[in-house]
C-alpha cells in the first residue's frame, strides 16, 4: 500500500530516506528548512556497511563516479611521525564485506542523492522537494495521521513524519520528552580541502591517514576520485566564537596551531600547504538508551535527529543511511493503521546498533586524544595488533 510519508530535513539522511521509501512505492514530501538545497562543503568516509545500503538504493554508478577509493588506513604519532599501524583496504576488503569502502565530498553525496530524486522516472517521481519549510508545528490527528505546519503557514499531512533535522530538530521535542539540547563536548574541528595538484607530491596521498597526538588528532583522505584532499583536525579547545549551530565558521592556521601547539614535521607542513580552514565545536547526546527515543506514534527520528555521532568512529552519516533503509523496510507493506506499529520496529531495530556505535565514538575520542600511560599502551597495542586492533567487523559487517 502507498503511504503518504513527510520528511522533515532535506540532508544526506533525510534524501536517503525520501529514496529509499519511494523505491518502496511511497510517496513522499520532504520539508527542508533552508531556501535551497544543498550541503556544506566536507569529506565523509563511507566503510562497507555503508555502501552496501547505497548500492542497493541504485546508486552504485553514481557513487563510483564521485568516489575516491583509498588503498589503505594508515595510523601515525602526530609528534613524531612514525607508523603505528595499518589496514589495507582494497579488493581483499571488498572481498571480505562485499562492499567497497569509500571516501566522497558530502555535496556531492548530497547532489547525487538529489540529482537521483529529482531527476529520476518510476519510484523517485513520487518525491515533492520543498524548500523554505521550517517546521513550526507537529499535531497527531486522532492517531490516525500526522499534520505539519510550516512558519509561513503552508501545512502537510501524511501517514508518518520522518524527523530528519539533525542535531537540533524541531521534530526530536515530539518524540523524547523533556529532553535538555545537545551538550558541547569542548571539542573543536578545524576542517579544510585542497586539490591534491596544489600540494607537494609528497604531501599527496590514496589512503587515509591519521595522526594521533596528546588531546588532538589529525585525518586526511582522497576524495573526488582522489583529485582533492580532505583534512580535519580536532582538539580539545576552546570553540571559536560564534553561533554553536554554525559548523561552517571561518577559522584560521593560526587558531588551529593555537589549539595544537607544534605537531612532527610532517603533519606540520601538512597543515601550513592548505590554505584556508573552516571550524566547529562538537556537540553530541548521551546514547540512546532504549526504543522509545526513536519513534512514538507515526513519528520517527533519523540521524542525528535521533543519536547525533561524534566523528571518532566515521559513522555519522552512515548510521543515517542505515536508518534509512531499515525505515524504508519496515514500511514496506504497512497500510495506514499499521504505521505506529512499524515505526515501533524500526526503532526497536535501530536503537541498540546506534547506541553501540555513538558509544564506541566517544570511547575512540579518549583513546585518540590520550596522554600518559593511556596513550602508551594504546601506541602498543597497535604495533602489536595491527590491523586486528584497527578492523572493525561488527560495524562494517552489519
Amino acid at each position: 500500500m502507498s503511504l503518504q510519508i513527510l520528511v522533515a530535513g532535506a540532508g544526506i539522511g533525510g534524501l536517503a530516506a525520501a529514496l529509499a521509501l519511494a523505491r518502496k512505492g511511497h510517496r513522499v514530501e520532504v520539508l527542508e528548512q533552508a531556501a535551497a538545497f544543498g550541503e556544506v562543503g566536507a569529506g565523509i568516509q563511507l566503510g562497507p556497511n555503508v555502501t552496501r545500503r547505497l548500492h542497493a538504493l541504485g546508486l552504485a554508478p553514481g557513487l563510483a563516479s564521485i568516489a575516491a577509493r583509498p588503498a589503505m588506513l594508515c595510523v601515525r604519532g602526530a609528534h613524531d611521525g612514525r607508523e603505528l599501524a595499518r589496514l589495507p583496504f582494497g579488493e581483499a576488503g571488498e572481498r571480505r564485506y562485499g562492499a567497497p569502502y569509500l571516501c566522497v565530498h558530502r555535496a556531492d553525496l548530497h547532489g547525487l542523492l538529489l540529482d537521483t530524486l529529482r531527476h529520476a522516472d518510476g519510484p523517485a517521481s513520487a518525491v515533492t522537494l520543498n524548500t523554505n519549510a521550517r517546521v513550526r508545528l507537529v499535531s497527531l490527528r486522532g492517531g490516525e495521521a500526522v499534520g505539519v505546519e510550516s512558519a509561513d503557514a503552508r501545512a502537510w499531512e501524511g501517514d508518518a513524519l520522518v524527523g530528519a533535522d539533525g542535531l537540533w530538530s524541531r521534530v526530536r521535542a515530539e518524540v523524547v520528552e523533556d529532553d535538555p539540547p545537545p551538550r558541547s563536548t569542548g571539542h573543536t574541528a578545524w576542517r579544510a580541502l585542497v586539490p591534491q595538484r596544489d600540494l607537494p607530491g609528497r604531501l599527496r596521498s590514496d589512503r587515509v591517514d591519521v595522526w594521533l597526538g596528546a588531546r588532538l588528532h589529525a585525518v586526511a583522505y582522497p576524495v573526488r576520485g582522489g583529485d582533492w584532499l580532505n583534512v580535519v583536525v580536532l582538539a580539545e579547545a576552546p570553540p571559536p566564537p560564534g553561533d554553536a549551530r554554525d559548523w561552517d565558521q571561518a577559522a584560521s592556521l593560526a587558531s588551529l596551531q593555537q589549539a595544537t601547539g607544534r605537531v612532527g614535521a610532517g603533519l606540520q607542513a601538512l597543515l601550513e600547504a592548505v590554505p584556508g580552514w573552516r571550524a566547529w565545536r562538537l556537540h553530541d547526546r548521551d546514547p540512546l538508551a532504549g526504543p522509545q527515543a526513536m519513534a512514538r506514534e507515526r513519528i520517527a527520528l533519523l540521524g542525528d535527529a535521533a543519536h547525533p555521532m561524534l566523528p571518532y568512529l566515521a559513522q555519522g552519516a552512515g548510521m543515517a543511511i542505515e536508518d534509512a533503509a531499515a525505515l524504508a523496510e519496515v514500511l514496506a507493506d504497512a497500510d495506514g493503521e499499521a504505521v505506529p506499529a512499524a515505526l515501533a520496529r524500526y526503532a526497536q531495530a535501530r536503537w541498540e546498533r546506534n547506541a553501540q556505535v555513538q558509544a564506541r565514538a566517544r570511547r575512540n575520542g579518549r583513546i585518540f586524544h590520550a596522554t600518559g600511560a593511556l596513550r602508551l599502551g594504546r601506541d602498543m597495542a597497535l604495533r602489536v595488533g595491527g590491523a586486528r586492533v584497527l578492523d572493525v567487523p561488527w560495524l562494517y559487517a552489519g
